[in-house]
């Protein structure tokens, strides 16, 4: 309970100030709360995704597959300034961090995509990272470059699809974010395009989701064993995340509550029921800020909607998780994923913030919009996998 104590007397926006309150130490760090835990979240979901791509790899259900590859040749042009490219950014970067560390820790973003860096350290960047390359190559070199059987696991691969899912996952999530707030990001497109907050989960859901299961698709995985797999795994991905939006104070508070704490609760601690989010990575007063908003609110207390979601996703991961060797049937695990996914978030939209649209009468969030969809999507999808089982299983683990 320890995260939960120290963050009902303030917010955390950078691991610098989690650091100061907790252990009474002040190192000046560039690395905002929010992400992370995001960075941590990917890191949790990879962990379970890997475990349950290799369960399906023993039961036969995933396979390993042999690639051509070529070895012993020299480093490519290509390769070299690649590599000498990226080696650039990073000592055009890093150099000016090391002499103007107070800018980067003042404001990271601002910082990582500004046109401020040192051009020396840039050279000096990709001389090292092109001559590193070169060095890797030399000593693999063969006098007559061949061709190689490489056999590649399924669950090896869950590396690369964790990066594809980041990437993939962040600049969905900042479409889907942007859409929902089209003012805000026409009144300043660069701000809302490199700020670490604004993301929607539904945008990184469906954008990162898609783009993994067509990386699997193309290196010869089935794709709906390999979303079985990873819905467990988002799920707490998401969780602890959530965790990251609770201690930074992100903007994913909820609507204003006044409400007394009930009874039933008497023995958890306030914020828990109601929290104002002081000292908030967004520096906004809630009670101004809902005030603005046209909404009434004496205390300036928020529901605590992060806090509530991370329990939830939590619950709904420990469900999945102890269901995971029960469920025969390919794509039920998925649609079970979706059909909790749509349920948590459509409910929890009820005391939340967010814009609503207005199409033929009805009036609903983005967010729940998607969520219905995605409830009903894994409601047909249970009830069609489960009758089409045999279609999705290999012949070799029918028989």
């Amino acid at each position: 309970m320890l995260i939960f104590e120290f963050q009902t007397r303030k917010m955390y926006p950078t691991l610098s100030d989690m650091l100061r309150d907790l252990l009474g130490i002040d190192i000046p760090l560039p690395f905002p709360t929010f992400g992370f835990f995001v960075a941590i979240g990917f890191i949790v979901a990879a962990y379970f995704f890997t475990e349950e791509m290799k369960r399906k790899e023993a039961n036969k259900l995933l396979f390993s597959r042999l690639v051509d590859v070529k070895i012993g040749e020299k480093a490519s042009t290509w390769e070299l300034v690649s590599n000498g490219f990226f080696g650039f950014l990073v000592g055009f970067k890093f150099i000016e961090a090391v002499f103007n560390y107070g800018a980067l820790v003042e404001n990271p973003q601002e910082f990582l995509f500004s046109g401020r860096g040192n051009f020396i350290g840039g050279l000096l960047g990709a001389g090292l990272f092109a001559w590193m390359k070169f060095r890797e190559k030399d000593k693999e070199k063969l006098e007559t470059p061949k061709m190689v059987k490489q056999n590649v696991r399924p669950h090896e691969l869950v590396g690369n699809m964790t990066m594809v899912a980041a990437i993939a996952g962040i600049l969905g999530s900042k479409i889907f974010h942007n859409l929902e707030n089209w003012s805000e990001f026409a009144a300043d497109p660069i701000a809302a395009l490199v700020s670490f907050s604004g993301l929607s989960i539904y945008g990184g859901l469906i954008i990162g989701g898609g783009a993994v299961l067509y990386y699997a698709t193309k290196n010869g995985l089935r794709w709906i064993h390999v979303a079985d797999a990873c819905a467990p795994a988002l799920m707490v991905g998401y969780g602890v995340g959530r965790i990251g939006c609770q201690l930074s104070g992100d903007g994913d508070w909820g609507m204003p509550n006044d409400a007394i704490k009930p009874d039933w609760m008497s023995f958890l601690p306030d914020w828990m029921w109601a929290f104002d989010y002081p000292n908030n990575v967004l520096n906004i007063d809630l009670q101004k800020d809902f005030h603005n908003m046209g909404l009434e609110s004496l205390t300036g207390n928020a529901w605590p909607t992060p806090f509530y979601e991370t329990v939830m996703a939590f619950i709904i991961f420990g469900i999945l998780w102890s269901l995971r060797k029960r469920i025969s049937a390919p794509g039920v695990m998925f649609s079970l994923y979706l059909a909790f996914n749509g349920l948590e978030r459509f409910f929890i939209e009820k005391i939340r913030i967010n814009p609503d649209y207005h199409f033929l009468g009805i009036e609903a969030t983005q967010a729940e919009i998607i969520a219905v969809v995605l409830f009903f999507c894994g409601i047909a999808g249970m009830v069609f996998f489960s009758q089409k089982k045999n279609k999705f299983i290999p012949k070799a683990v029918e028989g």
